[in-house]
Formats: structure tokens, sequence, C-alpha cells
């Protein structure tokens, strides 16, 4: 038998946030990875605008990111 999880709109909002907040350190990432430092800053601003306001923003590395192959190996 098939049970339905009633799921509120709170909930989905939770969700689709940390969605969002995913997506933004991985282009903040990429963008990083890429050289683009403006565009990196500009993601990791939005994902602190859009965080909890009790969380503060990941902590940044201070050296030099390490060179990623472009083509991935998988």
């Amino acid at each position: 038998m098939d049970v339905v999880i009633p799921v509120s709109e709170h909930d989905e909002q939770h969700t689709d946030k940390s969605a969002i907040l995913m997506m933004l350190a991985y282009v903040e990432a990429e963008c990083r990875r890429l050289g683009v430092t403006e565009a990196a800053q500009h993601a990791a601003q939005a994902a602190t605008i859009l965080s909890p306001s009790g969380l503060g923003p990941a902590p940044r590395r201070k050296t030099a990111p390490m060179a990623l192959p472009l083509a991935p190996l998988h």
C-alpha cells in the first residue's frame, strides 16, 4: 500500500532554498577554479543573502587554489 506523506509549503521552501544555496556554492567554486573571481564573489554574496541569518558564510582558504584537470576522469 502506498503511503502519502503530506509536505508542507515550509518544507518545500526550505528544500528549494537549500538547493539554491548548494548551486551557488558550486557556481562560486567553478568560477574560482576558472579564475573569474568577480563572478565568484557575486555568487558568494548571493549565497550569503539567502542563507539563514544565524549562519555566516563558509570560511575561505588563504592558500592558492589547486590546479584541476579540465577533463573529468570518469
